[in-house]
């Protein structure tokens, strides 16, 4: 599979801003559907409103296109009276006044349809039939698990007191630097956690076939609307003052938006792009949670996949990728469970998504790692990415999923955890080894 792709798989750039946003003509169409599939999310959105709205554009305009019908026939007349010397002073005023209704009229069509892409936007995508319906986190199924829970004849400690044995942590410093919710790692906990990063990237690429990319981790506006982080996101994300520059919440954002424009061949579909790159959220719904710790931090490191799919076929490929997500947990041997996102759970852009939840022994629980979401055509329409069928003419959307391969600081804490030693030493995976120059133990300090 040749990637990245070449040039001559591309097309020509075609932004269209009409497709930035859910299908206008499946909600103009069938807004039962769209209602029934906002109530499975459990959302509030009025489709009543919206049908409101475009009913009162689709009167507007057409009532512009009436007036300027009329506007070019007396524009006629007024002609012909002028090649025959007449006096069309009369039927020139009465044009004045039909230039400026239009204008008026033009100006209201114009905030309408601004009200109509702002409802659009706001949608969420409509979740798969195969997605479980329920109200949030406690309804998610699960749909396997891996591994036993190691049993300790110790007291377990947390990541936090073991970085500390180890001189690997150091929030204080970090609070110091930045604030709150950041980090400084030191000696063989940094080179650990920069060990899991590169056998993440080797396994994404030499064993599943993705093209490793390092993009920019600043992007615009239209690139963050474009995997639907904004608008609805905004508070969540940073952004740098005076400028259209965002700080990458993920790495999702620049890989999915990479064909934003373009159109692709359909012998290319499947093909896939992972990142490493630190990512940036403000965690503005999140206060209280996930405060002691690397868990939940304004800057933290991912390996990110993103898959470009045939319609057709999506669904096997979210398959395929939640398999790429789960084989770093199963080479590093760590506990972890598989649960399906039920409706009101799941991600804004997601039509289906499966969590992987990995065994924290301080905590006693399983906590999430990654993500693996099939989006169907909704940021495809969003960012106008489309393919060429090798039969017909009609260009189609590609699907686009997306999945952490993995977090990498989440994965941090599960090796610090779950490989812990009575002594406060950390016993270094036997797949990380090679990493970290055939280092078996990290000693306490």
């Amino acid at each position: 599979m040749p990637l990245p792709l070449p040039r001559a798989a591309l097309g020509a750039r075609n932004l269209n801003p009409k497709d930035a946003m859910f299908d206008l003509k499946i909600v103009q169409s069938d807004p039962d559907f769209v209602r029934q599939a906002l109530a499975r999310r459990n959302s509030p959105i009025d489709v009543d409103e919206f049908l409101r709205l475009d009913g009162k554009r689709r009167e507007l305009l057409l009532e512009v296109e009436t007036l300027k019908s009329e506007r070019n026939k007396a524009s006629g007349q007024v002609a012909a009276i002028k090649r025959q010397g007449g006096d069309a002073s009369e039927l020139i005023g009465s044009l004045s006044g039909l230039s400026e209704r239009i204008k008026e009229l033009d100006a209201e069509a114009g905030a309408v349809a601004a009200k109509v892409d702002e409802w659009l936007m706001a949608v969420p995508n409509a979740p798969d039939a195969s997605v479980p319906y329920g109200k949030g986190e406690e309804d998610n199924p699960e749909l396997h698990r891996r591994g036993e829970p190691r049993v300790f004849d110790f007291p377990v400690k947390d990541h936090v007191d073991l970085g500390a044995g180890l001189a690997g942590l150091d929030f204080e410093r970090a609070a110091r630097l930045t604030g709150a919710r950041f980090v400084v790692e030191f000696g063989a906990v940094a080179r650990l956690e920069r060990a899991l990063a590169q056998f993440m990237l080797d396994v994404q690429t030499r064993e599943h076939g993705y093209t490793e990319v390092s993009p920019p981790v600043l992007v615009n506006t239209a690139t963050m609307t474009g995997t639907g982080q904004l608008p609805k996101f905004a508070e969540d994300s940073f952004k740098l003052e005076n400028s259209d520059y965002w700080l990458i919440p993920t790495a999702e954002v620049p890989l999915t938006n990479m064909h934003a424009g373009e159109v692709l061949e359909e012998s290319a579909l499947p093909f896939g792009y992972c990142a490493h790159t630190p990512c940036f959220r403000s965690e503005a719904g999140s206060y209280g949670k996930d405060t002691r710790g690397i868990i939940r931090q304004h800057q933290f490191y991912k390996v990110e996949l993103v898959r470009f799919a045939h319609p057709d076929s999506s669904f096997d490929d979210l398959e395929l990728l939640r398999g790429h997500a789960e084989a770093i947990l199963q080479k590093l041997e760590l506990p972890y469970r598989v649960i399906t996102l039920c409706t009101g759970d799941m991600g804004f852009s997601s039509a289906k998504t499966y969590d992987l939840e990995v065994w924290l022994p301080a905590q006693d629980t399983y906590r999430e790692i990654s993500s693996c979401s099939n989006c169907t055509d909704f940021q495809a329409r969003r960012a106008n990415i489309r393919f060429k069928p090798a039969q017909g003419k009609k260009t189609r959307f590609v699907h686009t999923l997306n999945g952490s391969g993995l977090a990498v600081g989440r994965t941090l804490v599960a090796v610090l955890e779950n490989y812990q030693q009575k002594d406060g030493s950390v016993v270094v995976p036997a797949a990380l080894q090679p990493y970290m120059g055939g280092l078996e133990v990290i000693e306490p300090r």
